[in-house]
């Protein structure tokens, strides 16, 4: 007899984003960067290559509801895990499959397909009590130091555009709203 867990694991989460409005959103992130030069140069690519005393399974990123449509799992650059998202601090809307992803071959990894996490960093949204959204600085308890946040870095303006831009849309998502609202409020509670 198959368990209800087993169901809901093997079940894909519903989003509203297509796979042609992720790949859009790449495109249109493809054309901004957050500085003028390759930010991993501050910092040897922290985020990308980091092996320091962090667990090494824990590196690595999820992609939101409907990202992993447009990325190949046979692709020999990446690592693919699949979760259930039960078994994590997600909201109780998110039920099903996640995927977690982590480059074998940092800093050398596809530029065009890295994850979208990787495009909109160190930018992260936020929802305020009063409902406004706003970017701010990625406030994640991280085993690494971005130059970006850590010396308050000016960030190309066309990059944050662009970026608050996505985020707009894919608020309209109820999963990744219910997500950047989950977020939201833990950061809040942390103040």
């Amino acid at each position: 007899m198959v368990e209800k867990a087993e169901i809901l694991y093997n079940k894909p989460m519903k989003t509203t984003i297509k796979a042609k409005t992720w790949k859009a959103i790449y495109r249109l992130l493809d054309k901004v960067s957050p500085v003028d030069y390759d930010c991993g140069s501050l910092c040897n690519a922290a985020c990308c290559t980091y092996s320091g005393d962090f667990d090494e399974d824990e590196m690595g990123i999820y992609l939101y509801p409907g990202e992993e449509k447009i990325h190949d799992f046979s692709a020999d650059w990446l690592d693919w895990t699949v979760e259930s998202a039960e078994d994590f601090e997600f909201p109780d809307s998110w039920s099903g499959k996640v995927y977690f992803v982590k480059c074998k071959t940092p800093p050398l990894c596809p530029r065009e397909m890295r994850p979208f996490q990787c495009r909109t960093y160190p930018l992260t949204p936020h929802i305020t009590e009063d409902g406004v959204f706003m970017l701010i600085y990625n406030d994640e308890n991280l085993p690494y130091k971005c130059p970006l946040i850590e010396n308050k870095i000016s960030l190309n303006e066309s990059f944050v555009k662009a970026t608050y831009t996505v985020w707009c849309h894919l608020l309209r998502d109820p999963l990744i709203y219910d997500l950047v609202e989950m977020d939201s409020l833990n950061r809040q509670s942390r103040l």
